[in-house]
């Protein structure tokens, strides 16, 4: 099963998902596999057992968004040098969204930009952040802000990792399929409320069309001009949820799903969304433990933190809401005061619809 990602110009960027078991994997020159000490433990055997390449070499990073810096980024360079990597060689990121940001992010700058393939371990990762090409660190003004658009050269997804995923990691992985289907697939959404994710023909039904969603949008708008920007929707709140608690607190799908909660809350004070379907968006993330509730201390101080969001231009904030389950609507620089008004709502700890 293949989804493919096909880009305009420059040429020769085009490149397959392949939804399945881990194939054979042949690379010319020399390749190194980045991963994380409980991915390599569990794993990395069947991986080494799959690559054949000319040199093949092993860099463990520690993993948490935590660690998603330049140190990290400094001190993996520092191992690509070690092993005299030049630029036909070629890094895989073997684990979840951090691994992949992070080895993206040192092949577009290691000799100004190798090849890198991904093979997600995490349900987020194969659904979401391995498709697509960005890659990014963190420092302490947010998530993300350092970075750049470097596609794969390949993706493989498998879903013989997910049986060592922990609950919570494949939680926050079905909020990133339950965000697409919002956005873009009424039909989606609704399969989404009658099939249980933890069967497995389910699961891979699921991720499959996730790809295949996330593909269309960045087939039309790579580097995230038009239509790629409403994939940020409940990421918005997210990012500020995350650097205001510390990474760790919340997963990155965990962030999101109350993210998504917050957008929906927005999008019914402007009236664009109806309360039932508010209702049920926040079911289905109830239904797979996904938290929904958040407290926050100061309305005025969360709303300034958007604004160190890469999204926001021109002190203006972007919010992508839904206007009904499977269509979006654009938020552009909504007023100050309504927007703070839908956020003092979280200061006393709102539940949200259900």
């Amino acid at each position: 099963m293949k989804v493919s990602i096909t880009l305009p110009q420059p040429a020769n960027r085009d490149y397959d998902i392949t939804i399945g078991p881990l194939p054979k994997i042949a690379i010319e020159g020399k390749a190194l596999i980045i991963t994380n000490p409980k991915i390599a433990g569990l794993h990395l055997q069947n991986v080494l057992e799959k690559v054949e390449a000319n040199e093949l070499y092993v860099v463990t990073i520690p993993d948490g968004e935590n660690y998603k810096t330049m140190d990290t980024i400094e001190s993996m360079l520092d191992r690509m040098f070690d092993h005299r990597l030049d630029r036909k060689s070629t890094l895989i990121a073997f684990g979840g969204g951090v691994i992949g940001d992070m080895t993206g992010f040192a092949a577009s700058i290691f000799q100004r930009g190798i090849d890198f393939i991904q093979i997600p371990t995490t349900l987020l990762s194969q659904v979401d952040a391995s498709v697509g090409g960005k890659t990014g660190i963190n420092n302490r003004f947010g998530k993300n802000l350092i970075g750049a658009f470097h596609q794969p050269r390949a993706v493989y997804i498998d879903t013989f990792w997910l049986s060592t995923l922990p609950d919570r990691e494949f939680a926050a992985g079905v909020a990133e399929i339950i965000k697409m289907a919002v956005m873009f697939d009424a039909e989606f959404f609704e399969w989404l409320e009658s099939h249980d994710l933890h069967d497995e023909a389910n699961l891979k039904e699921a991720i499959k069309r996730s790809v295949e969603l996330k593909a269309m949008v960045v087939n039309q708008d790579e580097t995230e001009k038009g239509i790629r920007a409403v994939l940020n929707y409940g990421h918005t709140f997210a990012h500020v949820i995350e650097n205001i608690s510390g990474y760790g607190r919340y997963l990155h799908g965990e962030a999101v799903a109350i993210g998504m909660v917050m957008a929906n809350a927005l999008a019914l004070a402007f009236g664009l969304f109806r309360e039932a379907d508010a209702v049920r968006v926040e079911k289905l993330l109830k239904q797979y433990g996904l938290p929904t509730e958040y407290r926050i201390d100061s309305a005025e101080n969360f709303y300034e933190q958007f604004f160190l969001d890469k999204k926001s231009h021109d002190n203006k904030i972007t919010f992508i809401v839904p206007e009904a389950i499977g269509t979006y609507k654009m938020l552009v620089d909504p007023e100050r005061e309504r927007v703070i008004h839908v956020l003092k709502q979280f200061e006393k700890g709102r539940t949200g619809a259900c």
